[in-house]
């Protein structure tokens, strides 16, 4: 792999993550009597708001996660939350997705004890990489907004902070049972030492999940682990954590058109050939996603006095995987590093990635009666292999070695340093402060699988700011103020779109935000919450999707020179005492989000670039209305039976305002019965009660033609109707 000499970067990035296996300064509040929970609170939650941050969070507890844990996916698990969206190709299981406001997971920072989980280069999180991320989850927050400073990519619309499991008191075990519809079946087994007489914990939890899936090839088989252990000691802890995920999925990310599933809804195209000329139709048995990703994590953490702890950890990722996939009818071959024209050849594909990932984080705390301060430091070193060979062709023209078509490489260093304070000048009312400054070395080389050079080297640095306001009374009211500027740099996908764009573009910019945001709170009353939030997030150069994919289901997305989303959220809930039975919860989400201005640029069917200005458009993927609401009623004693209900506005499926490009709304609802027997609990899930056969938004494609007008193709992931899940949990 082609090495270059790197500026300044390179020797900050290698001392952080030297300093970050040594030693750390944090500063911490003074420990409670339970010094075991404060110093673990400290060091892996450090990204986490609590009430008196003037940032827009939810909290998942441990509690809440298990009712959750029937949804084998996180973004199905979080998708009852305020302006989340969740999707799927193929239901909850196999390849899923969220939409937090509108925006895209690229865009959303997800941290697993304060280090980053975004994939360096993609900057996306694939839930399929860690089944069942849940099960090993102490408690998840979900950030809207731009968030709390955290390492790594850098939140433009939101982030989830996930504290795995901690030290429990005493010993425990669970196992984990799960069937339902589609032949989807799932275990698993957590199990825990507690805290020892010496100071030392074990905890473990292993997960298991299969399915058919609902559309045709649409199967999974996800294997998860984890391993925790640590030595607790009054003043100090030492803690390594292993996370392994393997995954084997099914290819459904080419979707269908409306008319193949009105055929058949679960109809799914990838991996067909025909086997004769009467037309026969087989499907390749190994069409499939394949990825084994390890993350290893050690902590280290020491309280000296009574204000300071002093933490350190050190992370390191390992990703490997391939797709494989069967093109019928080829035109071309790739040998002795050419192209050559082959017709009518049916080949077999296996397109790999290699790469490592090193993380050092250090930080700071500080807490007095007045002032509460944090710094630190996180540097990421990522590199990265991404390679190709034809295993098959039908014309026998591949060597024993398989002919390996394209190899590139990838280095990105990324060195990011913070600052933040609360400050209170009385007992009501705090100030708070975030600085962030990301300094990000990012080069490829190498051609791509169309031979395309990809020569590219950017460096950028981002100073990214915070300011808050938070106001509490004794009468539970909360009011609070904040505003942020955000700037993130593009990802792999969005590079390689420009660098192979046959558009005017010619370069992809960094994207630029600006969030405002004023919420309020009521909580003091147990039997009664509400929470109101209005948000304005302005964009300078935003990336938006552009309502296409690449053959291998990334979004194509395209900066826009001026864009804003303005809304309001709404959350409130309800335990009346005179029903203590009874409770429930509803959210909204308000919001208007446009492009200012925008131009469509395209080539016409003589190959001419056109432009055309289309005004204020709408943005892609960025319904107006998002709810959520669910009401409980405990039937008898241990039993307990909810209904939810999730509806997800119209939304455009590119940036023109087309009609032809306008996604129906839909609501789904879902009911979940629960009962409790000693140490056995069971659960029923009915998703979708209401048999809704909806489709959501695969890919669109426009075809011009010679006289002016345009013909739009579109793709879906049509949605299974009525299913069923049961679940058996037995605590031990």
């Amino acid at each position: 792999m082609k090495r270059h000499n790197f500026s300044f970067l390179r020797c900050t990035a290698a001392i952080a993550v030297l300093m970050g296996c040594q030693s750390t300064i944090a500063i911490a509040q003074k420990p409670a009597k339970d010094s075991v929970r404060v110093l673990e609170t400290v060091v892996v939650s450090g990204t986490f708001a609590d009430d008196r941050t003037p940032i827009t969070n939810s909290t998942l507890s441990r509690e809440q996660l298990k009712e959750e844990r029937i949804n084998t996916s996180l973004p199905y698990v979080i998708g009852q939350q305020t302006s989340v969206v969740a999707s799927g190709e193929n239901g909850t299981v196999g390849n899923t997705s969220l939409r937090i406001r509108g925006i895209d997971g690229t865009r959303i920072n997800v941290n697993i004890n304060s280090i980053p989980l975004n994939d360096a280069e993609s900057q996306a999180v694939y839930w399929v990489n860690i089944p069942n991320i849940t099960g090993m989850a102490q408690n998840m927050q979900v950030q809207r907004g731009i968030g709390a400073t955290s390492g790594g990519t850098a939140s433009a619309g939101g982030s989830i902070s996930l504290q795995t499991l901690g030290a429990a008191s005493q010993p425990y075990a669970t196992a984990d049972l799960m069937a339902g519809s589609f032949n989807t079946r799932s275990y698993s087994l957590t199990a825990g030492t507690g805290l020892t007489p010496k100071g030392f914990v074990f905890d473990m939890a292993y997960s298991n999940v299969k399915s058919d899936g609902y559309v045709r090839n649409g199967f999974c088989d996800h294997q998860s682990l984890f391993m925790t252990g640590g030595w607790y000691g009054n003043r100090s802890i030492l803690k390594g954590t292993v996370i392994i995920g393997k995954q084997h999925t099914g290819i459904t990310w080419d979707g269908a058109y409306a008319e193949e599933l009105d055929a058949d809804p679960r109809y799914n195209g990838a991996g067909a050939y025909m086997l004769d000329t009467f037309g026969n139709v087989r499907y390749y048995d190994n069409q499939s996603d394949n990825y084994n990703q390890r993350h290893y994590q050690l902590y280290y953490s020491r309280q000296i006095g009574d204000l300071w702890l002093l933490n350190a950890t050190a992370h390191y990722t390992h990703g490997d995987g391939y797709y494989e996939e069967y093109f019928d009818d080829c035109n071309w071959f790739y040998a002795a590093g050419a192209w050559s024209m082959l017709y009518n050849s049916d080949q077999i594909t296996r397109k790999q990635m290699l790469n490592h990932s090193f993380t050092g984080n250090i930080t700071a705390h500080r807490t007095t009666d007045k002032l509460k301060l944090s710094f630190g430091e996180t540097a990421q070193r990522y590199d990265g292999q991404v390679f190709g060979n034809i295993i098959w062709d039908q014309a026998g023209n591949v060597s024993a070695d398989n002919d390996e078509w394209y190899h590139n490489n990838s280095l990105k260093i990324d060195a990011t340093s913070f600052a933040r304070m609360q400050y209170f000048p009385s007992s009501k009312h705090n100030i708070y402060a975030d600085l962030q400054l990301r300094l990000i070395d990012y080069q490829i080389d190498g051609p791509d699988d169309d031979l395309t050079p990809m020569h590219f080297r950017g460096q950028y640095s981002f100073f990214n700011p915070k300011l808050g306001w938070n106001y509490a009374t004794g009468g539970g009211n909360r009011l609070y103020v904040v505003a942020g500027m955000v700037s993130r740099e593009p990802t792999r996908g969005d590079i390689k779109d420009i660098l192979k764009s046959t558009t005017a573009r010619d370069t992809v910019l960094p994207e630029h935000l600006t969030d405002l945001e004023v919420g309020y709170r009521y909580s003091k009353n147990p039997n009664f919450q509400l929470a109101a939030n209005l948000y304005g997030m302005f964009y300078k150069d935003q990336l938006v999707p552009s309502g296409r994919l690449n053959p291998v289901g990334y979004v194509l997305m395209e900066n826009v020179d001026r864009s804003y989303r303005i809304g309001l959220e709404l959350e409130g809930a309800l335990h009346p005492v005179n029903i203590p039975r009874f409770s429930a919860n509803a959210n909204i989400t308000l919001s208007d989000n446009r492009i200012i201005n925008y131009t469509w640029s395209y080539y016409d069917y003589y190959g001419n670039l056109q432009t055309r200005d289309l005004g204020n458009t709408h943005l892609s993927y960025s319904p107006a209305v998002v709810g959520a609401a669910a009401a409980g009623y405990e039937l008898f004693k241990n039993f307990r039976i909810e209904l939810q209900g999730k509806y997800v506005g119209k939304m455009y499926c590119d940036n023109t305002d087309r009609q032809e490009l306008l996604q129906d709304d839909y609501f789904l609802l879902n009911v979940r019965a629960s009962y409790k027997w000693h140490k056995l609990e069971f659960q029923f899930l009915v998703n979708n009660l209401l048999n809704n056969h909806y489709r959501l938004p695969a890919w669109s494609f426009d075809d011009h033609q010679a006289d002016g007008s345009c013909a739009v193709y579109r793709a879906y992931y049509q949605q299974p109707g009525i299913n069923f899940a049961l679940r058996a949990i037995l605590n031990m």
